[in-house]
């Protein structure tokens, strides 16, 4: 039984239990609580060193970060139909998953993590800007596309997808996006699909 180590509102723990729930698998969720600091202890610094959610245990298996779980998880049980292997598609997958850890960690997720969670450490004004630019560089790359990377959805749009859906969690409004809010509700209508806090809850069966 796979279980995943994480917060109901980490919008990184929400991606893997996305993929989990697009691909049909039966896990375990085993809640660690942020609010606390449980993250920082040692029984689940065993698991990840770097004290950061999601983890995912799979038998002997154990990986921490969003991005390297979405790796995993779409290549043992996924196959190519959500990470595919040939040299240009991979390619145009993984540039997705480096904006998500990147242009989106700075801008959206920063914006929610000052708003939400009060933190003290972010400059508010710089991720706003981050937000903007790559909110903008998203609208423009889907203005002739369904999908973020290829024709299909991808662990690219699974690890776009959260932070950006929920950036009215950092006060941030998509109205200006027009094409990302249509890729949101795309998204949304996915077989599979489960929501989290923040985000709309839709099931299409």
């Amino acid at each position: 039984m796979i279980k995943l180590y994480g917060h109901e509102l980490s919008g990184n723990t929400y991606k893997v239990k996305l993929l989990l729930s697009l691909l049909a698998l039966d896990y375990e969720w085993i809640k660690v609580d942020l609010m606390v600091g449980a993250h920082k202890r040692p029984e689940f610094l065993a698991l990840n060193p770097f004290g950061q959610l999601p983890a995912l245990v799979d038998g002997e298996t154990v990986l921490a970060d969003a991005q390297a779980i979405l790796v995993y998880l779409a290549r043992q049980y996924g196959g190519d139909r959500w990470l595919p292997l040939e040299p240009l598609p991979l390619a145009q997958v993984v540039r997705w998953l480096s904006t998500a850890a990147g242009e989106i960690r700075q801008g959206p997720e920063s914006a929610r993590l000052y708003h939400l969670f009060s933190a003290t450490n972010i400059d508010i004004e710089r991720a706003n800007q981050k937000a903007d630019f790559i909110l903008s560089q998203l609208d423009q790359h889907l203005t002739e596309r369904t999908w973020l990377a290829l024709a299909q959805t991808t662990i690219a749009d699974v690890a776009v997808f959260p932070y950006v859906a929920l950036a009215g969690d950092g006060q941030i409004d998509l109205r200006p996006y027009p094409n990302v809010l249509t890729w949101i509700e795309r998204v949304k209508k996915l077989p599979g699909f489960v929501g989290m806090i923040g985000i709309e809850e839709l099931v299409i069966t």
